[in-house]
């Protein structure tokens, strides 16, 4: 009896953020231990299947870090980064186009179709989807950055009652292929939707202050925590593209631990949630 009222309020507190989204759409950036782990895999493709089947348009952007890594060695490629950020030769470039556009995104693709979530795959190259040009900052060689996306094509299929798994790959006018950072790629994608949600599934909790997680940051909270170096190393341009995709219209930005189970709808769905959530200085409660 317990264990079904205790379903009972889960159901009851859910019904009005269910009310409270439909129609609207997440940009959900997928990647981190929840795409190694075989069992947070098929939770990931239940998660995004259910919210799209209780009426919320999904985007998932993906990543592939770890997997263009263990392809290159078999190829013995040598594999460089630049202050963390992976170096994109041409044979590199090869290598990341085949894992994203190919395994990993077919591989989720699949599992969510499984799931009945009429999930199709696509790469920022089909329909130049993520314009781009090559990055401006550093030599990264044929690393990208985003110039324009084509939300007219994205909306297209998410009218169709598609969703969209997106391989974070750009290409310039000319038929250029670029590398891009998965985590840039969904900011720039959720921008360009006016998204309600952006959603990262990472390795880590959320946003932490002396080892106690925030459950709820305003914008210039958030930058403050960057420039006190509270938030550092690799949270930083995560944080800093969740920002820029708040400035942009954006609703709010939640940074959560995919290796928890089904963190997803744990986060959109109680009140508590599980990560931390970045708002606009207004919404902060």
């Amino acid at each position: 009896m317990s264990a079904a009222l205790n379903k009972e309020d889960v159901l009851i507190e859910a019904l009005p953020y269910i009310q409270q989204f439909e129609r609207t759409t997440f940009v959900i950036k997928y990647g981190g231990a929840a795409m190694e782990d075989d069992g947070l895999k098929q939770m990931v493709a239940q998660d995004v299947t259910l919210l799209r089947k209780i009426g919320i348009d999904i985007v998932v952007v993906h990543g592939g870090g770890k997997e263009i890594t263990a392809l290159s060695k078999q190829l013995d490629l040598k594999t460089r980064f630049v202050d963390g950020q992976r170096y994109t030769d041409e044979e590199t470039r090869d290598v990341v186009q085949m894992v994203l556009a190919g395994l990993v995104n077919k591989d989720m693709v699949r599992r969510i179709n499984i799931h009945g979530g009429n999930a199709i795959g696509v790469s920022g190259i089909d329909a130049k989807l993520l314009l781009a040009r090559r990055f401006k900052a550093k030599d990264l060689g044929f690393v990208g950055e985003i110039t324009e996306v084509n939300a007219t094509f994205l909306r297209s299929m998410l009218n169709d009652g598609f969703l969209p798994v997106i391989a974070p790959l750009g290409v310039d006018d000319d038929g250029t292929v670029y590398n891009i950072n998965a985590d840039i790629a969904a900011a720039e994608i959720a921008k360009a939707l006016s998204a309600r949600k952006l959603i990262y599934l990472t390795d880590v909790e959320g946003i932490q202050v002396g080892k106690i997680l925030v459950k709820c940051l305003s914008e210039y909270d958030a930058e403050n925590l960057i420039r006190e170096k509270t938030i550092n190393g690799g949270m930083i341009p995560k944080v800093e593209s969740a920002l820029d995709a708040l400035k942009s219209g954006v609703g709010k930005v939640h940074i959560i631990d995919g290796r928890k189970p089904h963190a997803l709808l744990l986060e959109i769905f109680t009140t508590e949630g599980v990560g931390t959530e970045i708002v606009h200085a207004n919404n902060v409660i």
